[in-house]
């Protein structure tokens, strides 16, 4: 019987699992713990691997496939890849559970939500979730996005109830609410970062082995770019592709990478600064403002020490002065579509945050703004870096409106076989520099 029960016929309730990678076992793991029951499985050519993997989890069975899990289950929840959810619910979906309750993992719900409602029965309740977080992320006090789409109370409640041994802060919203702030949180940090690895894998370098980037900006930068790309490529893939809401988003990051580099290449500094400037009082306010006083997300030195070049003291040498035309793009994009990331903190990642942090002391610091746009004008240390990082960017906006699945593989896979070595050590610091933030934040 589950230890967190609170419902009657608790202790017969069976959680279906269709799809055990890094999050489905994550899952798995965390609710039998808890106590549920668990029926799981995953491609075929993993049943073998999965049982032997699961062999000491009493409450964790492995199963054949997706039908035999959906027929034993009160509770399905299909933790597959976005761009493969119409797929798999058509195969499964028909043999669900006569009154069960049905949920995805995907973090774009728009393909996933038209699956259901494609596939599955009319008398299964759909109540989908969405853990804001990685697998490998402490769930505890980390968003979980909870859709009540067609559901009873009285379902609803039990999933909550099921999911509340992750210990997460749940967030109730509709899919197409979910879709927009997963875009506007998500879609444009990771674009940064994808970006940020493709230009130093254009320029063939290690970032972390050189003396231009180092300090606590260009760690966030180094570190979060290797997790990212230490993933797995369709996480990123489908949120950018399958949200209708993420594509706005990409294209205007392309847009204001492009624009900015050209006032820079172009010397125009009093437009460059009149421009940024105008970003950094529509995101952040005015500094005579009341948003201006709040604390930053980030306190001094949090991130310093986590430099890959010293992973004890966090760089060798002073930090060289940076345009960041990558924090520069982000800003004035949430500027161009009256985005305001604070208003959505509620559903942000860890990532998110480092993110926005670094941004926030950026555009917020006296003097470092300014020499950035100084930078970006007069000094070409970073020309050719930002020349590939534009094209990057660009790239990976036209793949996503041409919604082309094989190209993103591809263009991940190339600059993930570059980088790898480095992972290891790389995911690491970047845990590391997660919970840093993490403890910070619970400190306030």
């Amino acid at each position: 019987m589950a230890s967190t029960s609170t419902f009657p016929g608790a202790e017969d309730f069976v959680v279906g699992l269709i799809g055990m990678g890094d999050m489905g076992k994550m899952y798995a793991r965390r609710l039998s713990k808890a106590g549920w029951r668990i029926m799981a499985c995953d491609r075929d050519d993993k049943y073998e691997e999965l049982v032997k993997e699961f062999a000491n989890h009493p409450n964790i069975q492995i199963l054949g496939n997706g039908h035999l899990v959906s027929r034993a289950s009160n509770y399905i929840i299909y933790s597959v890849e976005a761009a493969a959810i119409g797929r798999v619910v058509a195969q499964y979906g028909p043999s669900t559970r006569l009154g069960a309750i049905v949920g995805g993992q995907t973090s774009c719900k728009d393909p996933e939500i038209k699956a259901f409602e494609e596939h599955l029965p009319s008398d299964v309740d759909i109540v989908s979730c969405h853990s804001l977080h990685g697998p490998n992320v402490d769930p505890r006090d980390q968003p979980l996005v909870l859709i009540k789409h067609r559901a009873s109370d009285e379902s609803f409640s039990k999933v909550e109830t099921v999911l509340r041994c992750l210990g997460s802060k749940h967030v109730y919203l509709t899919a197409r609410e979910h879709d927009r702030i997963t875009a506007d949180t998500q879609a444009v940090t990771h674009a940064a970062f994808l970006s940020m690895g493709k230009a130093w894998h254009a320029t063939k370098q290690f970032p972390w082995e050189g003396t231009r980037y180092i300090g606590g900006i260009e760690n966030v930068k180094i570190n979060l770019m290797l997790r990212i790309y230490a993933q797995k490529w369709h996480v990123y893939a489908g949120l950018a592709i399958l949200n209708p809401e993420a594509h706005k988003q990409i294209n205007q990051f392309a847009k204001s990478t492009t624009e900015l580099f050209y006032l820079m290449l172009e010397g125009r500094r009093d437009e460059l600064r009149a421009r940024v400037y105008a970003a950094r009082e529509k995101v952040f306010g005015r500094e005579d403002g009341p948003k201006w006083a709040d604390k930053p997300l980030l306190p001094d030195g949090v991130v310093d020490r986590f430099g890959l070049h010293d992973p004890g003291g966090g760089g060798r040498d002073p930090p060289i002065p940076n345009n960041h035309l990558s924090l520069l793009a982000i800003v004035d994009c949430w500027s161009a579509l009256g985005i305001v990331p604070y208003d959505h903190m509620i559903c942000s990642t860890p990532l998110f945050r480092l993110w926005l942090g670094v941004a926030e002391h950026l555009f917020r610091t006296p003097g470092l703004l300014d020499e950035s746009l100084r930078v970006g004008i007069e000094d070409t240390t970073f020309r050719r870096d930002d020349l590939q990082f534009t094209i990057a960017a660009s790239g990976w906006a036209e793949c996503v409106a041409l919604r082309q699945f094989e190209t993103w593989r591809e263009r991940f896979a190339v600059t993930q076989r570059f980088f790898e070595p480095r992972f290891e050590g790389a995911v690491e610091v970047g845990q590391a520099m997660i919970r840093a933030v993490l403890e910070s934040e619970a400190a306030e």
